[in-house]
C-alpha cells in the first residue's frame, strides 16, 4: 500500500503524540511499508527508513505551539490540510493514516480521493477540550463530539492507544474494526542508547549527567533520587509533586532529592518559584527539556519514579518505560494509570499531597517492598507490553486494511 500519514503536531518534539507518531512510523518502516508524512513546519527531522517528511508551509511568526487546543493550532492545521491535498492530487495513495484531529480531515479526503482511512485515536478530542479548560463551552464540545463520531464512522479501522479509549469506541461503534495498540515502544529503538557509559550522537551519558547535576547512581554515595520526567502541563500534577515533597523532605532531610526532567523555560521558572515558596527548592533539581534519548540515562541515576498525573484517560507513554526500568513506581490512583498499573506493580495513591507523600515514604522506608514492586513491574512489561507485541498488533491492523484493499480492487 501507498500510505499518506497526516500528523498535525510539531514533529519531532519530545512530547506525547509526536512520540506516538514516531514509533508508529518506525514500526511501519520495520514492517516494510513506505510512508509520506505530512506535519507542521515545526520540529526536528528524524531519519527513518521508508519515511519521507513533507512539512506544511512555514508560518514565520509561529516558533512553537503549546500542547492542547488553540487558535494557532487551527491555522497550522489548515496548512497541513492544504499540504495533504497537494500530495493526494500529485500521486495515488491507498491509505490515509490520520492522527488526532487529522481524523476530521480523513472524513473528506478519503471520500474525495477514494482511499481507505485509518484513524489513529490518541485521545477523545471532546475529553481533551475538557482537560484544557473548555469544559464550559458546550456548543464547542458538541461540535467536537459530532466530528469525532464522523471521523470514526468514516474510517475503515481505528487504532486506540489505551483500554479506556478501546472500550469507548467499542461501546459506541461496535461494528468498527478497533485495534488496541499501547504506546509501549522504547525511545532507544529510534534514537539508539548509550553503552559502556558513553552517550551516542553527542548526547550525555548517565555519568556525564551525574557530573552536570551533582547526582550519584542509584543512591550510592548520595541521597535517594526521586525522578519525574515529562511535560509540565497542569494535568501532569507538578503542583501535587512539589506539595507532596514537604513531608518527605521533613522526614528525610539529608537523604532525598527530586530530579525533574522536562518543561519549557517559563514552566520551569514557575515551578522553581513554587518550590522556593514552599521552602523545598534546595531539594529540587530542574533540568528543563532534555533530548529523549537521555531519559533512560536519567533513570540510571534514579531510585524512585513518580507520575502525579491528575486528569485524562490515556496512559502516559512514560508508564511503559517506567515498568521496564527495574525501579519502584509511585503514581496517582487515577484511570490514566490504573488501566495499566495495579497495586502489585506500583504504589497507587489518592490525588492529594499527603497521600502522594505517603506513597513515596512507603518505598523510601521499605526498600524490600519497592524491590518487589519493581520485579512485578518488569514481569508485567515483558508479558503484556513488549515491542514484539506492538509490532504484531501494527501488522495485524495493516493486514486487515490490505485485505479490504484487495477486495476493493
Amino acid at each position: 500500500m501507498k500510505i499518506l500519514m497526516i500528523a498535525p503536531q510539531p514533529f519531532f518534539q519530545p512530547r506525547g503524540t509526536p512520540f506516538s507518531v514516531l514509533h508508529r512510523l518506525k514500526a511501519l518502516s520495520k514492517l516494510g511499508y513506505k510512508i509520506d508524512l505530512v506535519t507542521y513546519h515545526l520540529g526536528q527531522d528524524v531519519q527513518i527508513d521508508n519515511v519521507s517528511i513533507h512539512r506544511a508551509k512555514k508560518i514565520a511568526w509561529v516558533k512553537e505551539i503549546a500542547i492542547g487546543p488553540s487558535k494557532t493550532k487551527l491555522i497550522l492545521d489548515a496548512y497541513v490540510y492544504r499540504r495533504a491535498v497537494e500530495l493526494l492530487k500529485r500521486q495515488r495513495y491507498d491509505l490515509i493514516h490520520t492522527h488526532e484531529e487529522a481524523g476530521f480531515f480523513g472524513i473528506r479526503l478519503s471520500k474525495k480521493f477514494g482511499t481507505l482511512h485509518l484513524y489513529d485515536m490518541h485521545s477523545s478530542l471532546p475529553q481533551q477540550l475538557s482537560n484544557f479548560k473548555y469544559r464550559g463551552a458546550k456548543a464547542l464540545l458538541n461540535i467536537f463530539e459530532k466530528l469525532e463520531a464522523a471521523a470514526i464512522n468514516s474510517a475503515q479501522a481505528v487504532i486506540t492507544i489505551c483500554p479506556e479509549l478501546f472500550n469507548y469506541v467499542q461501546a459506541r461503534f461496535p461494528e468498527k474494526y478497533n485495534k488496541l495498540i499501547e504506546n509501549v515502544a522504547d525511545n532507544a529503538i529510534v534514537f539508539g542508547s548509550s553503552s559502556d557509559g558513553e552517550a551516542k550522537n553527542g548526547k550525555m551519558s548517565a555519568a556525564e549527567l551525574a557530573q552536570r547535576y551533582g547526582l550519584s547512581t542509584n543512591g550510592k554515595n548520595g541521597p535517594t533520587t526521586v525522578l519525574y520526567a515529562g511535560t509540565f502541563e497542569p494535568y501532569q500534577g507538578l503542583d501535587l509533586l512539589i506539595e507532596s515533597s514537604q513531608p518527605v523532605i521533613s522526614r528525610h532531610q539529608n537523604n532525598v532529592r527530586f530530579l525533574v526532567v522536562g518543561g519549557k523555560p517559563e514552566q520551569v521558572a514557575q515551578y522553581q518559584a513554587k518550590a522556593e515558596k514552599l521552602g523545598v527548592s534546595e531539594k529540587f533539581i530542574f533540568t528543563g527539556q532534555r533530548p529523549p534519548e537521555e531519559i533512560p540515562e536519567f533513570m540510571k541515576l534514579a531510585d524512585l519514579l513518580v507520575s502525579p498525573r491528575l486528569a485524562g484517560n490515556n496512559t502516559p507513554l512514560k508508564i511503559y518505560s517506567y515498568l521496564r526500568s527495574g525501579l519502584p513506581i509511585i503514581a496517582t490512583d487515577h484511570l490514566t494509570h490504573t488501566q495499566v498499573l495495579n497495586a502489585d506493580v506500583a504504589v497507587l495513591t489518592d490525588c492529594t499531597p499527603a497521600a502522594f507523600a505517603g506513597g513515596i515514604l512507603r518505598v523510601l522506608e521499605d526498600r524490600g517492598y519497592g524491590e518487589t514492586l519493581s520485579r512485578n513491574a518488569q514481569k508485567l512489561a515483558a508479558q503484556e507490553y513488549s515491542y514484539a507485541a506492538y509490532l504484531q498488533k501494527t501488522k495485524e491492523i495493516y493486514l486487515y486494511l490490505e485485505n479490504l484493499l484487495s477486495g476493493k480492487r
